[in-house]
């Protein structure tokens, strides 16, 4: 008889999870509270015609994705069109602008332009990224990090000084290029590990490799259609999915979980994934076995949480990209706001995803479907008044950029998300958006560990345990709990 397995959950790391478990002959069953796939990845339409991804928008790190394909003998295209973006994003400063190729040889030109030497220097950077990519990726993320012992291997000690894990990135980057515009675009993709650049380590230079050097993607179809893919995979699998279905305590007993109560109803397994928050899970456990305190989670420094409009356009922007970030106050500024005062920036940056540049089914002919993005820190409130206030601030810096006068007039569909959301929609923790910050103090065996240590069949994965925030992470979050499934069997 097949052990039963359930998964609370279904964001990339549950369903990640699942598929792995139901190759290996689990019986699985993942426990949605929504009534669709993704978590913080989900898809709504809308009756004007628009379809909008709620969460990630930013498809970098391709071959990590891949291999999760590659491990059920399939490709990506097998599932959807993956479009390389040209330019990847464009970057708006409060006097230029600066557009990131795809070719890697045109971005050579862009840095030599802004800072003689600088092409060259790129060269170093990136060949310095690509080996902790290529370590990072393959040896550290991979690891349940239970213990230091997993680290103790000839690679890893011969790797420790490239990897520069005491190094801070910000000093990291200037070693490299004087240029302030050169270095706030170095130092963009790691604002959403969950710190500041000066406090993130130099290691995550590999982020720049992941998404500058291998480029920036869009799935026809939305973010979305890799959920579909992931789903279709773990189906094939024998993984029934139960959408409406609330999961509201963990049952335990002799240290054994032996059940979940799923709408008041209780159902018995051999063992259970917490795919939901971290912290949720824990709260669905009587308090004495739980992994960690309330005291712990305060003490723990948070990836940003955001606020998100929705937005249906019923004209065309000529000059929108795909992806541009609005970068013209200071940066650390507002990076102090989220991580230091935590309030509400003054002088906000922020992003705009226009997905109706690269896919026509997104919005009717000729609208625009637009995202807008704005990193915060977590546990801020965030009223209506609040919210509107920073969406006009946001529209009207796009209506500078794109010279579209009173863009707002144009609104045929408008949605926010926020602090609130999440923590109504995910339980997530203050609100995060992004998961536990990949500080040195809270990197591998420092992250909340992927076992509970009170209760032997019960397993965490996602954002909050080990690798870490990101798509790919999450997906390798939900292999390396399978794995650690199977080897206690």
């Amino acid at each position: 008889m097949h052990k039963k397995v359930a998964v609370i959950g279904s964001g990339f790391s549950g369903i990640s999870a699942s598929a792995y478990l139901g190759k290996m002959g689990y019986e699985v069953h993942v426990f949605e509270k929504h009534d669709q796939p993704g978590g913080r990845a989900r898809q709504f339409k809308t009756d004007s015609g628009f379809t909008f991804d709620m969460g990630p928008s930013w498809y970098w790190m391709p071959d990590i994705i891949e291999n999760f394909f590659n491990d059920f003998g399939y490709k990506s295209k097998d599932f959807y069109e993956l479009v390389a973006l040209n330019p990847q994003f464009e970057m708006i400063f409060a006097d230029a602008k600066l557009n990131v190729p795809q070719s890697y040889e045109e971005l050579k030109n862009v840095f030599e332009s802004l800072e003689k030497g600088s092409a060259k220097k790129l060269d170093a950077f990136m060949l310095d990224a690509k080996y902790k990519y290529q370590v990072g990726m393959q040896e550290f993320v991979n690891k349940p990090s239970i213990n230091w012992l997993e680290y103790v291997s000839p690679k890893i000690a011969k790797s420790a000084l490239k990897l520069d894990l005491l190094s801070n990135f910000r000093d990291f980057v200037a070693k490299y290029f004087k240029n302030k515009k050169l270095q706030v675009l170095m130092e963009f993709p790691v604002i959403f590990l969950g710190a500041s650049p000066k406090n993130i380590p130099a290691l995550y230079s590999l982020m720049n490799y992941g998404g500058y050097a291998l480029g920036t993607f869009y799935p026809q179809g939305g973010f979305y259609q890799l959920v579909l893919a992931m789903k279709k995979i773990a189906e094939e699998n024998g993984v029934k999915f139960h959408f409406n279905q609330n999961v509201t305590e963990i049952k335990v007993e002799n240290k054994r979980a032996t059940a979940i109560k799923v709408n008041n109803t209780e159902l018995f397994f051999d063992y259970i994934v917490g795919s939901s928050d971290y912290h949720h899970t824990e709260t669905l456990l009587e308090k004495k076995y739980r992994n960690y305190t309330e005291s712990y989670w305060s003490s723990k420094t948070f990836a940003p949480s955001c606020l998100i409009y929705y937005i249906g356009i019923n004209q065309k922007i000529p000059k929108l990209k795909h992806h541009t970030l609005f970068f013209e106050n200071e940066l650390d500024n507002h990076i102090d706001t989220i991580y230091t005062n935590k309030k509400w920036p003054e002088k906000p940056l922020f992003y705009v995803c226009c997905p109706s540049k690269t896919d026509p089914n997104v919005a009717p002919k000729e609208n625009e479907n637009l995202f807008f993005l704005m990193p915060l820190a977590i546990g801020l409130n965030d009223t209506e008044e609040t919210r509107e206030k920073y969406f006009n601030l946001m529209i009207s810096r796009l209506e500078n950029l794109t010279k579209v006068s009173d863009l707002k007039s144009k609104i045929i569909y408008k949605k926010s998300y926020c602090v609130s959301d999440f923590i109504s929609d995910y339980n997530a923790y203050g609100g995060n958006a992004y998961g536990l910050a990949n500080t040195l103090k809270q990197t591998a065996v420092l992250k909340p560990k992927i076992i509970n240590k009170k209760v032997k069949n019960l397993y965490y994965t996602g954002q909050l345990t080990v690798p870490g925030p990101g798509v790919p992470p999450s997906i390798i979050s939900g292999k390396i709990v399978a794995n650690q499934i199977y080897k206690q069997k």
